[in-house]
């Protein structure tokens, strides 16, 4: 099969925001496949904070995309074609690919959609995908919660924070959360079952009191997905052995000049705290155990899960940038 298709490469890499100067569009083609390869008519692919980190070129989890490669992404859709002995046409996968219409995969790091799925499919993007995953592993293995302790959640009404708050709440646990408006905030009170929010905007330089009297009895687990300011202000109020889950920094991503490090690490050894950097990937062999999960949590009930879904290949860029302004509401996907 000869087929011509459009994707986002990365031309140079971006200083603060990500412009159509950074990255570009060209039309690729494909001619045949190789012996193990396959051909996914993509769906939706995610718009994640982790993609700008990648555009970077220092080291990390993965490596820097390259210039000129397509920008790595999660994608979800439908095998057009395929040489691979375990993948057949028709089938319907998720997995790591890119921003464009098409991808050609060796089958690396690719989950089949079980036949008898009854979720959209942009749910193996979000709640059965790497945030939800994420959230999911995050809050029952690497958090080591308790019935009864407090959960301080940065970024909560993000698609990982609003997911792992409602998880430990599940769990007995109290759960505090600190998004970026009232709306957010009333959302995260009013409908997911959070015992406090805090608007950090409206508390900035305030922030370290207004976490003391949220949680009165200090944090006995915080799980930091943005870092810098938020990261100081939390451990002034963190509990003696207290666990921080260190899952994000996207209060750096964009920053165009280096962002300070957290002045009050000193915390750490003052309350033998420990912390872990955690990555989704490495429970890959536990992906399909923890979809079930919170499919069932979902269909119990127990879990609400909020997504937006921008249509349309062009508009890509345009939706990534509300990742960075806070605008997004929930887990931000495009449909192709």
């Amino acid at each position: 099969m000869s087929i011509n298709y459009k994707q986002y490469y990365l031309h140079q890499r971006p200083v603060g925001d990500t412009t159509d100067s950074d990255v570009r569009v060209r039309t690729v083609e494909v001619d045949g496949l190789a012996d193990g390869q396959l051909l996914i008519k993509n769906e939706y692919f995610s718009l994640d904070p982790a993609i700008r980190g990648w555009m970077s070129d220092e080291p990390s989890y993965m490596p820097p995309i390259d210039l000129g490669d397509v920008i790595r992404s999660s994608t979800v859709g439908t095998i057009v074609e395929s040489k691979h002995p375990d993948f057949a046409a028709g089938e319907v996968v998720y997995g790591l690919n890119g921003w464009e219409e098409y991808s050609v995969s060796d089958g690396y790091f690719l989950t089949k959609v079980p036949e008898d799925n009854q979720f959209p499919l942009h749910y193996y993007l979000s709640a059965f995908g790497a945030v939800g995953l994420t959230a999911y592993f995050g809050i029952t293995d690497a958090a080591k919660l308790k019935p009864g302790d407090t959960l301080l959640m940065s970024a909560a009404a993000g698609a990982v924070g609003s997911l792992g708050g409602q998880l430990a709440k599940n769990m007995g646990c109290r759960v505090v959360g600190l998004a970026g408006s009232d709306e957010k905030c009333q959302w995260l009170t009013d409908d997911l079952g959070f015992d406090a929010v805090i608007n950090y905007k409206t508390e900035q330089g305030n922030l370290n009191a207004a976490i003391a009297a949220a949680c009165p009895e200090g944090v006995d687990v915080y799980f930091d997905n943005v870092g810098g300011e938020i990261l100081d202000a939390a451990l002034l109020n963190i509990n003696s052995n207290a666990r921080i889950v260190f899952c994000g920094s996207i209060s750096s991503y964009n920053a165009s000049e280096p962002v300070p490090g957290p002045y009050n690490w000193w915390q750490i050894l003052a309350k033998s705290a420990t912390v872990q950097g955690f990555l989704i990937s490495n429970y890959f062999p536990q992906f399909e155990a923890g979809a079930a999960a919170i499919a069932e949590l979902l269909t119990d009930d127990k879990l609400q899960f909020k997504y937006e879904i921008v249509d349309g290949f062009d508009n890509t860029l345009t939706a990534f940038h509300k990742l960075f302004d806070g605008s997004n509401k929930g887990k931000l996907m495009l449909k192709v």
